[in-house]
């Protein structure tokens, strides 16, 4: 219960929301592991995305931009893992497009209704002789309870699927915004290696959902980390199908400030979870800059020292070397004055101003062996505050990619 914005959590995650139902199965882009998904609103949806800021974009990527400018409504999306369909040229392009073409047909919505997206493998065509055939199954699967095979289905690395979802009351109405997520690794800001779709019954015009959808995603998916790659198939999509028959509401109102809060709530959810699943991390850190003269100052700086190995690595051997968060924040591009930051770990004192070392290395040690670490760096020379969620970085992590093809 989240009582000043008045929400529960619930179940169902991205089929929580009234009219939408989802589907995942296994087709053979993998080896052995559910690969396909559909997530399907069962009246067109108003639709918002954000993309990767990579210059290689994936063929997805490009399609789903080429539908949002045809349409503003969404009636399904299929998604794959095991395989990006990215740098695949015209070949990729086409077979992106013919997953949407049998999305409609099997579904009977008009084409651009319909958006896709991939995840895998870079430099590998599409096995279309099994997702094709894939598509219509998973049309006649589809379920309200269909929310847990879809969020297996878009996993890579992923070691747990990640859903969430949030009940609350916006006007008369009873509301829900639901969520699913995968990513694992690759992950850096300005959009992770991730995907993450959204739906909500809400009723909202296209305007509102893509500016409350541009400034939630700023504070979670474009605030997490794992090793500083940023992906070709990076994609968050919000369906708001407007079945919970809400009143109207606009920019200034309590409504949107209400509902803004709620998607940026379930978004940093699953952002989270992302970074705690980073590829081998054994610890979820979060770093928080405070003391700040604006928030895009405080969320350079924590950029850059969740950004740095040397801080990941220290912190999966539990050393509590703030010489290395300093020195980040030193290369982070702001400007401030080291004299007078002062670190902490989990609210336990580790730097004070002027360079006084209060560290206690054996509670220090303790802190830095739990699961979640928080690392708070206040620069002393404002009052804005930003968070930024990495995790440790070990030895796994290489293992994992060194065999990422196999």
């Amino acid at each position: 219960m989240m009582n000043h914005l008045n929400m529960n959590e619930c179940a169902g995650g991205v089929t929580a929301p009234q009219g939408f139902r989802a589907a995942g199965m296994y087709c053979g882009v993998r080896k052995v592991k559910k690969d396909i998904a559909m997530i399907v609103s069962d009246v067109p949806a108003t639709v918002a995305g954000v993309f990767t800021l990579n210059k290689t974009q994936a063929a997805p990527i490009l399609v789903d931009k080429a539908q949002l400018k045809r349409s503003s409504l969404c009636s399904a999306i299929v998604v794959n893992s095991g395989n990006a369909n990215a740098c695949t040229g015209e070949r990729g392009l086409n077979d992106a497009w013919q997953m949407v073409r049998t999305t409609a047909e099997v579904l009977g919505v008009p084409e651009e209704h319909v958006l896709v997206s991939s995840t895998g493998v870079i430099g590998q065509y599409m096995p279309m002789d099994k997702v094709i055939p894939a598509i219509g199954e998973l049309a006649k699967m589809l379920s309200r309870s269909g929310n847990k095979d879809a969020a297996e289905a878009i996993m890579t690395t992923d070691t747990y699927p990640k859903e969430v979802a949030v009940q609350f009351t916006l006007g008369a109405s009873t509301v829900t915004i639901g969520g699913v997520a995968k990513g694992s690794g690759m992950i850096a800001p300005n959009m992770a290696t991730m995907l993450a779709f959204i739906s909500t019954d809400v009723a909202i015009s296209q305007q509102l959902l893509t500016k409350a959808l541009q400034s939630a995603n700023n504070r979670s998916f474009n605030r997490i980390t794992v090793d500083g790659d940023m992906s070709t198939n990076d994609q968050v999509l919000v369906l708001a199908n407007g079945l919970a028959k809400n009143a109207p509401f606009g920019e200034n109102s309590e409504e949107y400030q209400l509902f803004s809060a709620a998607l940026e709530y379930v978004m940093i959810k699953l952002a989270k979870m992302i970074a705690r699943d980073g590829e081998g991390a054994t610890k979820l850190i979060e770093i928080q800059v405070k003391g700040a003269r604006s928030e895009e100052e405080a969320a350079q700086a924590a950029r850059a020292v969740a950004n740095s190995n040397l801080v990941k690595t220290a912190l999966h051997g539990a050393d509590a070397n703030w010489g290395r968060i300093l020195a980040a924040v030193g290369y982070s591009g702001i400007e401030f004055n080291p004299d007078i930051v002062e670190i902490s770990f989990n609210d336990l004192p580790i730097l004070k101003k002027n360079y006084e070392i209060v560290l206690d290395e054996e509670k220090a040690k303790a802190i830095l062996e739990q699961e979640n670490v928080i690392v708070t760096i206040d620069l002393n020379q404002g009052n804005q505050f930003a968070r930024f969620w990495t995790c440790d970085l070990t030895k796994e992590y290489v293992h994992i990619n060194a065999s990422y093809r196999s």
